[in-house]
Protein backbone atom coordinates (compact mmCIF):
# COMPACT_ATOMS: atom_id res chain seq x y z
CA UNK A 1 0.00 0.00 0.00
CA UNK A 2 1.75 3.26 -0.77
CA UNK A 3 1.38 5.60 2.30
CA UNK A 4 -1.70 8.35 1.84
CA UNK A 5 -3.56 6.57 -0.49
CA UNK A 6 -6.66 4.00 0.04
CA UNK A 7 -6.52 0.93 1.59
CA UNK A 8 -7.75 -1.53 -1.52
CA UNK A 9 -9.94 -3.87 -0.23
CA UNK A 10 -11.03 -7.44 -1.71
CA UNK A 11 -14.40 -8.87 0.06
CA UNK A 12 -13.98 -12.87 -0.32
CA UNK A 13 -18.18 -13.79 1.04
CA UNK A 14 -20.21 -16.46 -0.44
CA UNK A 15 -23.67 -14.41 0.82
CA UNK A 16 -24.28 -11.58 -1.77
CA UNK A 17 -26.22 -9.83 0.85
CA UNK A 18 -22.91 -9.92 3.13
CA UNK A 19 -20.47 -9.30 0.25
CA UNK A 20 -23.05 -5.70 -0.91
CA UNK A 21 -23.14 -4.78 3.00
CA UNK A 22 -19.59 -4.90 3.44
CA UNK A 23 -18.80 -3.29 0.33
CA UNK A 24 -20.98 -0.48 1.54
CA UNK A 25 -19.79 -0.06 5.01
CA UNK A 26 -16.39 0.12 3.74
CA UNK A 27 -16.66 2.40 0.89
CA UNK A 28 -18.12 4.87 2.99
CA UNK A 29 -14.51 5.79 4.31
CA UNK A 30 -12.45 7.84 2.01
CA UNK A 31 -9.45 6.00 2.97
CA UNK A 32 -10.92 2.47 1.93
CA UNK A 33 -11.34 1.56 -1.81
CA UNK A 34 -13.58 -1.81 -2.16
CA UNK A 35 -11.94 -2.77 -5.36
CA UNK A 36 -13.78 -6.38 -6.03
CA UNK A 37 -15.55 -9.05 -4.44
CA UNK A 38 -15.77 -12.96 -4.71
CA UNK A 39 -18.15 -15.23 -3.77
CA UNK A 40 -15.67 -18.01 -3.15
CA UNK A 41 -11.99 -18.33 -2.19
CA UNK A 42 -11.37 -19.87 -6.46
CA UNK A 43 -12.59 -16.56 -7.68
CA UNK A 44 -10.53 -14.62 -4.73
CA UNK A 45 -7.55 -16.48 -6.34
CA UNK A 46 -7.63 -14.99 -9.83
CA UNK A 47 -8.73 -11.48 -8.31
CA UNK A 48 -6.05 -11.43 -5.73
CA UNK A 49 -3.45 -12.05 -9.04
CA UNK A 50 -5.68 -9.20 -11.25
CA UNK A 51 -6.02 -6.56 -8.71
CA UNK A 52 -3.38 -6.98 -5.94
CA UNK A 53 -5.45 -5.82 -2.88
CA UNK A 54 -4.06 -4.78 0.50
CA UNK A 55 -6.41 -6.31 2.76
CA UNK A 56 -9.14 -9.50 2.20
CA UNK A 57 -11.97 -10.38 3.92
CA UNK A 58 -12.77 -13.34 4.17
CA UNK A 59 -15.42 -15.79 5.32
CA UNK A 60 -14.64 -19.07 6.88
CA UNK A 61 -17.49 -21.30 5.76
CA UNK A 62 -17.76 -21.20 1.54
CA UNK A 63 -18.35 -23.53 -1.46
CA UNK A 64 -15.78 -25.03 -3.10
CA UNK A 65 -12.97 -24.65 -0.84
CA UNK A 66 -12.93 -24.34 2.47
CA UNK A 67 -12.11 -20.55 4.15
CA UNK A 68 -9.20 -21.91 6.58
CA UNK A 69 -7.80 -24.15 3.49
CA UNK A 70 -7.68 -20.90 1.14
CA UNK A 71 -5.80 -18.90 4.01
CA UNK A 72 -3.55 -21.79 4.75
CA UNK A 73 -2.74 -21.52 1.03
CA UNK A 74 -2.45 -17.69 0.91
CA UNK A 75 -0.36 -16.97 4.54
CA UNK A 76 1.87 -19.66 2.79
CA UNK A 77 2.30 -18.61 -0.87
CA UNK A 78 1.12 -15.20 -1.21
CA UNK A 79 0.44 -13.38 2.30
CA UNK A 80 -1.74 -10.52 2.62
CA UNK A 81 -3.36 -9.20 5.68
CA UNK A 82 -6.54 -11.03 5.96
CA UNK A 83 -9.65 -9.97 8.31
CA UNK A 84 -11.94 -12.89 8.96
CA UNK A 85 -15.77 -13.08 8.71
CA UNK A 86 -16.71 -15.23 11.53
CA UNK A 87 -20.08 -16.29 13.20
CA UNK A 88 -20.45 -15.67 16.47
CA UNK A 89 -20.55 -19.57 18.18
CA UNK A 90 -19.19 -21.92 19.60
CA UNK A 91 -17.84 -24.09 16.33
CA UNK A 92 -17.20 -20.15 14.77
CA UNK A 93 -14.92 -19.53 17.80
CA UNK A 94 -12.85 -22.40 17.07
CA UNK A 95 -12.55 -22.13 13.57
CA UNK A 96 -11.88 -18.09 14.34
CA UNK A 97 -9.13 -19.24 16.31
CA UNK A 98 -7.66 -21.21 13.78
CA UNK A 99 -7.49 -18.98 11.39
CA UNK A 100 -5.92 -16.14 13.39
CA UNK A 101 -3.17 -19.37 13.94
CA UNK A 102 -2.91 -19.48 10.44
CA UNK A 103 -2.01 -16.02 9.82
CA UNK A 104 -5.23 -14.05 10.08
CA UNK A 105 -4.46 -10.69 11.36
CA UNK A 106 -7.89 -10.44 12.99
CA UNK A 107 -11.73 -11.24 12.68
CA UNK A 108 -15.11 -9.17 12.80
CA UNK A 109 -17.99 -11.36 14.18
CA UNK A 110 -21.20 -11.82 11.81
CA UNK A 111 -24.36 -11.98 14.03
CA UNK A 112 -26.11 -15.21 13.99
CA UNK A 113 -29.53 -13.31 12.79
CA UNK A 114 -30.66 -10.52 11.01
CA UNK A 115 -26.72 -10.15 9.12
CA UNK A 116 -27.72 -7.54 7.11
CA UNK A 117 -28.46 -5.03 10.83
CA UNK A 118 -26.15 -6.31 13.01
CA UNK A 119 -23.73 -5.82 10.56
CA UNK A 120 -24.34 -2.00 10.18
CA UNK A 121 -24.30 -2.18 13.85
CA UNK A 122 -20.44 -3.29 14.03
CA UNK A 123 -19.90 -0.71 10.93
CA UNK A 124 -17.00 1.31 12.78
CA UNK A 125 -15.22 -1.73 13.85
CA UNK A 126 -15.58 -3.33 10.66
CA UNK A 127 -13.84 -0.10 9.14
CA UNK A 128 -11.40 0.45 11.88
CA UNK A 129 -10.01 -3.35 11.37
CA UNK A 130 -9.51 -3.09 8.18
CA UNK A 131 -7.71 -0.43 8.55
CA UNK A 132 -5.64 -1.61 10.89
CA UNK A 133 -4.74 -4.37 9.24
CA UNK A 134 -3.48 -2.78 5.83
CA UNK A 135 -0.94 -1.18 8.22
CA UNK A 136 -0.27 -5.09 10.20
CA UNK A 137 2.82 -7.08 9.83
CA UNK A 138 1.65 -10.58 7.68
CA UNK A 139 4.70 -13.48 7.65
CA UNK A 140 4.47 -16.16 5.28
CA UNK A 141 2.89 -19.34 6.83
CA UNK A 142 5.92 -22.06 7.20
CA UNK A 143 4.95 -25.32 6.77
CA UNK A 144 6.53 -27.32 9.73
CA UNK A 145 8.61 -30.70 8.54
CA UNK A 146 7.47 -33.64 11.02
CA UNK A 147 11.16 -35.27 11.80
CA UNK A 148 11.43 -38.84 10.13
CA UNK A 149 9.96 -41.07 13.19
CA UNK A 150 12.19 -44.52 13.54
CA UNK A 151 12.54 -47.20 16.52
CA UNK A 152 15.93 -45.28 17.84
CA UNK A 153 14.01 -42.01 18.14
CA UNK A 154 10.93 -43.54 20.12
CA UNK A 155 11.93 -42.53 23.77
CA UNK A 156 9.95 -41.67 26.48
CA UNK A 157 9.66 -37.77 26.91
CA UNK A 158 12.02 -36.09 29.84
CA UNK A 159 10.08 -34.81 32.82
CA UNK A 160 10.02 -31.26 32.49
CA UNK A 161 12.36 -29.65 35.39
CA UNK A 162 11.51 -27.49 37.94
CA UNK A 163 12.97 -24.34 37.27
CA UNK A 164 10.74 -22.20 39.55
CA UNK A 165 8.92 -22.12 42.54
CA UNK A 166 7.41 -19.08 44.70
CA UNK A 167 3.86 -17.47 45.27
CA UNK A 168 5.54 -14.01 45.85
CA UNK A 169 5.38 -12.95 42.03
CA UNK A 170 2.40 -12.56 39.88
CA UNK A 171 2.39 -12.24 36.18
CA UNK A 172 0.02 -9.42 34.37
CA UNK A 173 -0.32 -9.29 30.54
CA UNK A 174 -2.73 -8.01 28.16
CA UNK A 175 -3.24 -8.37 24.41
CA UNK A 176 -5.59 -7.77 21.75
CA UNK A 177 -5.57 -7.81 17.75
CA UNK A 178 -2.47 -10.71 17.20
CA UNK A 179 -2.61 -11.47 20.44
CA UNK A 180 -4.28 -15.04 20.66
CA UNK A 181 -1.43 -16.27 18.78
CA UNK A 182 1.52 -14.29 20.87
CA UNK A 183 -0.05 -15.50 24.45
CA UNK A 184 0.12 -18.93 22.82
CA UNK A 185 3.83 -18.29 22.11
CA UNK A 186 4.47 -16.67 26.24
CA UNK A 187 2.53 -19.39 27.51
CA UNK A 188 4.46 -22.31 25.45
CA UNK A 189 7.70 -20.83 26.62
CA UNK A 190 6.96 -20.71 30.63
CA UNK A 191 7.29 -23.86 32.48
CA UNK A 192 5.09 -25.72 34.61
CA UNK A 193 5.95 -23.81 37.98
CA UNK A 194 5.57 -20.44 36.60
CA UNK A 195 4.35 -17.75 38.55
CA UNK A 196 0.94 -17.14 38.23
CA UNK A 197 -0.51 -15.56 35.31
CA UNK A 198 -3.45 -13.07 34.54
CA UNK A 199 -4.62 -12.49 31.37
CA UNK A 200 -6.60 -10.58 29.33
CA UNK A 201 -7.37 -10.78 25.55
CA UNK A 202 -9.75 -8.42 23.61
CA UNK A 203 -12.17 -11.41 22.59
CA UNK A 204 -15.96 -11.54 21.82
CA UNK A 205 -17.93 -13.32 25.05
CA UNK A 206 -18.68 -16.84 23.10
CA UNK A 207 -14.90 -17.01 22.65
CA UNK A 208 -13.46 -17.30 25.87
CA UNK A 209 -13.66 -21.00 26.74
CA UNK A 210 -12.61 -21.98 23.12
CA UNK A 211 -9.53 -19.56 23.50
CA UNK A 212 -8.97 -20.82 27.30
CA UNK A 213 -8.81 -24.39 26.30
CA UNK A 214 -6.49 -24.08 23.13
CA UNK A 215 -4.43 -22.19 25.26
CA UNK A 216 -4.16 -24.71 27.99
CA UNK A 217 -3.27 -27.44 25.08
CA UNK A 218 -0.47 -25.67 24.22
CA UNK A 219 0.76 -25.10 27.59
CA UNK A 220 2.73 -26.77 30.31
CA UNK A 221 0.86 -24.51 33.03
CA UNK A 222 -3.15 -24.94 33.47
CA UNK A 223 -4.62 -22.49 31.87
CA UNK A 224 -8.72 -21.61 32.32
CA UNK A 225 -11.20 -19.42 32.69
CA UNK A 226 -11.23 -17.59 35.77
CA UNK A 227 -14.38 -18.20 38.86
CA UNK A 228 -15.25 -15.88 40.69
CA UNK A 229 -13.17 -15.51 44.49
CA UNK A 230 -11.01 -18.81 43.51
CA UNK A 231 -7.28 -18.40 44.37
CA UNK A 232 -4.88 -17.11 42.13
CA UNK A 233 -2.31 -19.88 42.44
CA UNK A 234 1.27 -20.89 40.65
CA UNK A 235 1.42 -22.83 37.74
CA UNK A 236 -1.63 -21.58 36.92
CA UNK A 237 -3.06 -18.94 33.94
CA UNK A 238 -6.21 -17.16 34.68
CA UNK A 239 -8.50 -15.40 31.40
CA UNK A 240 -11.73 -13.39 31.91
CA UNK A 241 -14.93 -15.67 31.64
CA UNK A 242 -17.07 -13.88 28.56
CA UNK A 243 -17.26 -10.51 28.64
CA UNK A 244 -16.36 -9.85 31.99
CA UNK A 245 -13.70 -8.25 33.39
CA UNK A 246 -10.94 -9.69 35.69
CA UNK A 247 -9.29 -8.34 38.83
CA UNK A 248 -7.38 -9.77 41.23
CA UNK A 249 -7.81 -8.79 45.04
CA UNK A 250 -5.67 -9.60 47.71
CA UNK A 251 -7.07 -11.22 50.18
CA UNK A 252 -4.61 -11.84 53.50
CA UNK A 253 -1.48 -13.14 52.51
CA UNK A 254 -3.17 -14.24 49.19
CA UNK A 255 -4.12 -13.52 45.99
CA UNK A 256 -8.02 -14.20 44.46
CA UNK A 257 -10.07 -13.90 41.28
CA UNK A 258 -12.70 -11.22 41.05
CA UNK A 259 -15.04 -11.67 38.08
CA UNK A 260 -16.25 -8.11 37.45
CA UNK A 261 -19.56 -7.58 35.39
CA UNK A 262 -19.23 -3.52 34.88
CA UNK A 263 -19.42 -1.42 32.25
CA UNK A 264 -16.68 -1.39 29.62
CA UNK A 265 -13.68 0.48 29.65
CA UNK A 266 -12.08 2.20 26.99
CA UNK A 267 -14.49 0.15 25.18
CA UNK A 268 -13.26 -3.39 26.14
CA UNK A 269 -14.85 -5.78 27.94
CA UNK A 270 -12.83 -7.55 29.39
CA UNK A 271 -10.27 -4.77 29.55
CA UNK A 272 -6.34 -4.82 30.16
CA UNK A 273 -6.24 -1.32 32.37
CA UNK A 274 -8.98 -3.37 34.64
CA UNK A 275 -6.73 -6.23 35.18
CA UNK A 276 -3.55 -3.85 35.52
CA UNK A 277 -4.59 -1.23 37.94
CA UNK A 278 -6.06 -4.22 40.23
CA UNK A 279 -3.29 -5.92 39.96
CA UNK A 280 -0.77 -2.50 40.81
CA UNK A 281 -3.63 -1.98 43.61
CA UNK A 282 -2.72 -5.47 44.82
CA UNK A 283 0.72 -7.08 44.04
CA UNK A 284 2.46 -3.58 43.75
CA UNK A 285 6.16 -4.95 43.13
CA UNK A 286 5.73 -8.38 43.40
CA UNK A 287 4.01 -7.90 40.24
CA UNK A 288 5.00 -7.92 36.17
CA UNK A 289 3.49 -6.55 33.38
CA UNK A 290 3.97 -7.18 30.15
CA UNK A 291 1.45 -5.37 26.97
CA UNK A 292 1.48 -8.06 23.74
CA UNK A 293 0.05 -6.45 20.34
CA UNK A 294 -3.21 -5.31 19.91
CA UNK A 295 -4.87 -2.24 18.62
CA UNK A 296 -5.44 0.82 20.42
CA UNK A 297 -4.38 1.99 23.94
CA UNK A 298 -6.00 -0.27 26.52
CA UNK A 299 -3.58 -1.15 29.16
CA UNK A 300 -0.83 1.89 28.77
CA UNK A 301 -2.39 4.13 31.14
CA UNK A 302 -2.87 0.55 33.88
CA UNK A 303 0.89 -0.75 32.56
CA UNK A 304 2.22 2.93 34.08
CA UNK A 305 0.50 2.25 37.20
CA UNK A 306 2.32 -0.95 37.67
CA UNK A 307 5.49 0.64 36.75
CA UNK A 308 4.70 3.48 39.16
CA UNK A 309 3.68 0.55 41.86
CA UNK A 310 7.46 -0.56 41.65
CA UNK A 311 6.79 -3.37 38.97
CA UNK A 312 9.16 -4.63 36.19
CA UNK A 313 7.22 -3.52 33.10
CA UNK A 314 7.80 -4.60 29.31
CA UNK A 315 5.96 -4.77 26.53
CA UNK A 316 6.29 -6.53 22.49
CA UNK A 317 8.78 -4.65 20.56
CA UNK A 318 7.13 -3.87 17.05
CA UNK A 319 9.28 -5.49 15.10
CA UNK A 320 7.11 -8.55 15.81
CA UNK A 321 3.61 -7.03 16.68
CA UNK A 322 1.19 -7.80 14.02
CA UNK A 323 0.11 -4.03 15.88
CA UNK A 324 2.35 -2.06 18.06
CA UNK A 325 -0.90 0.13 18.87
CA UNK A 326 -1.45 -1.01 22.56
CA UNK A 327 2.29 -1.77 23.37
CA UNK A 328 3.33 1.53 21.18
CA UNK A 329 1.21 3.30 23.26
CA UNK A 330 2.16 2.54 26.47
CA UNK A 331 6.11 2.71 25.43
CA UNK A 332 5.18 6.09 24.62
CA UNK A 333 3.80 6.85 27.67
CA UNK A 334 6.93 5.71 29.46
CA UNK A 335 5.18 2.53 31.18
CA UNK A 336 8.24 0.52 30.34
CA UNK A 337 12.03 1.11 29.41
CA UNK A 338 11.82 -2.13 27.96
CA UNK A 339 10.61 -3.50 24.21
CA UNK A 340 11.17 -7.35 24.07
CA UNK A 341 10.68 -9.15 20.75
CA UNK A 342 7.88 -12.08 20.96
CA UNK A 343 9.69 -15.41 21.19
CA UNK A 344 12.28 -13.82 24.19
CA UNK A 345 9.20 -12.73 26.47
CA UNK A 346 8.95 -15.74 28.35
CA UNK A 347 12.17 -16.33 28.85
CA UNK A 348 12.31 -12.42 30.18
CA UNK A 349 9.52 -12.56 32.27
CA UNK A 350 11.35 -15.71 34.02
CA UNK A 351 14.34 -13.90 34.43
CA UNK A 352 12.53 -10.83 35.92
CA UNK A 353 10.07 -13.34 38.19
CA UNK A 354 13.56 -14.64 39.38
CA UNK A 355 15.36 -11.05 40.17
Amino acid sequence: MIHGSPCRVLIVDDSAVVRQILSEILASDPAIDVIGTAADPLLAREKIKRLAPDVITLDVEMPRMDGLAFLENLMRLHPLPVVMISSLTERGADTTLQALALGAVDFISKPRFDVARGLQGYAEEIIGKVKMAARSRVRTLARPVAPRITLDTVAPAPARSIRFRTTDRLIAIGASAGGTEALRVVLEGLPADAPAVVLTQHLPATFSTAFAERLDRHSAMSVREATDGEAVLPGHAYLPPGGKHLRVIRDGARWRCRVDDGPAVNRHKPAVDVLFRSVAESAGANAIGAILTGMGDDGARGLLELKNAGAPTLVQDETTSVVWGMPGAAFKLGATDEQVPLERIAERLMSLARG
